[in-house]
């Protein structure tokens, strides 16, 4: 488990010229299906996506009981370039032994984006990162909270195409949290389809499990 180190986020939005085009699709198009689908007239009653959270642990890098320069230099690269925003690091609150943890050590590091930039990136992940995962068939519909948030996790940044894999020595993954408000997992996944989510397909699940 980690702490926040420093609690401050650059939560500006992104400059752009028009507005993020899921935002614009999300209003336009989700919400009223939304409301239609599942008999919510009342603007109050519908989810809405308040947070995407992007998390690195960096603990199986640890030397010692601290985390090598170079991965942390490499961690924090592909936060800010993937999220246009700067990262902050996060303390570990407890030390655990068996994994060389010590409490009040640097673990881990993390981004919160809102707004505008939450929209760019959900767009750019579901576009242009998860037609790049390798043998991708498409992301688990069963990793949703019973607040309706939805995780999903990286096995290497690379993914991204702002991420150029031949600067750097590092492989890492990261966990991608969307963080919904007064949603479930039926309205969330819902809207996240009607984004665009690619998640596994029926076919495809009844494939893997033969």
């Amino acid at each position: 488990m980690a702490k926040n180190e420093d609690t401050k986020t650059n939560d500006a939005p992104a400059k752009a010229s028009t507005p993020p085009r899921l935002k614009t699709q999300f209003e336009n198009e989700v919400a009223p299906a939304l409301a239609e689908k599942f008999s919510l007239s009342n603007r109050m009653q519908r989810p809405s996506l308040d947070a995407i959270v992007i998390n690195v642990n960096m603990g199986r890098f640890l030397d010692g009981t601290k985390i090598k320069p170079e991965v942390k230099s490499a961690v924090l690269d592909t936060l800010n370039v993937i999220s246009g925003q700067k990262p902050i690091m996060l303390r570990a609150k407890k030390s655990v032994a068996n994994f060389k943890v010590r409490e009040g050590y640097e673990t881990a590091a993390m981004v919160t984006l809102r707004r505008e930039r939450m929209w760019h990136f959900l767009d750019r992940f579901i576009n242009l990162a998860t037609p790049r995962i390798k043998d991708f068939r498409g992301l688990k519909d069963s990793a949703f909270d019973k607040a309706g948030n939805y995780s999903v996790g990286l096995n290497e940044q690379g993914v991204f195409p702002e991420v150029d894999m031949t600067k750097t020595n590092v492989t890492h993954g990261m966990n991608i949290n969307l963080v919904f408000s007064g949603s479930s997992p039926e309205l969330s996944r819902f809207v996240l389809e009607q984004l665009g989510m690619p998640f596994e397909k029926k076919e495809d699940k009844k494939k893997g499990a033969a």
